[in-house]
């Protein structure tokens, strides 16, 4: 069972990298100035809205993904330690922008998730209501 595990997150990945590289490739063909990671993510989420990818055939090598995520941020630390004397000067202004950036990005997304939320719990009592 462990086996097909392993086979499935490899196979899921894989997929995901393959959508990773023709975005990649959208993005050289057409020379646009969007990066190629993000053109992938559009393909990927309206590909899964079409339902020519279905959601079960990425879980298992997603979560795999994301329950490594903090091994994939390593190298970009390095780099930055290794490229300390560009932060020299406008480090704190680069600090600054990120950690509020971050804030933005956290209210933000609290708040679309709140509503919606909310919006499915307003869905859930009008079903309730008509059913009595």
């Amino acid at each position: 069972m462990k086996k097909m595990k392993v086979f499935y997150i490899i196979l899921q990945v894989a997929i995901i990298y393959g959508i990773y590289l023709i975005g990649s490739y959208i993005q050289s063909f057409f020379n646009l100035f969007i990066p190629g990671s993000i053109i992938g993510m559009v393909l990927l989420f309206i590909l899964l809205n079409i339902g020519i990818v279905k959601e079960k055939w990425l879980v298992i090598g997603s979560n795999f993904l994301l329950t490594h995520l903090a091994l994939f941020f390593l190298p970009v630390t390095v780099g930055v330690i290794n490229h300390l004397s560009l932060f020299t000067g406008k480090g704190l202004l680069a600090i600054f922008a990120v950690i509020l950036s971050t804030i933005i990005v956290m209210v933000v997304s609290g708040f679309i998730g709140q509503f919606y939320a909310n919006k499915k719990e307003g869905e859930l009592w009008e079903n309730e209501g008509s059913s009595l």
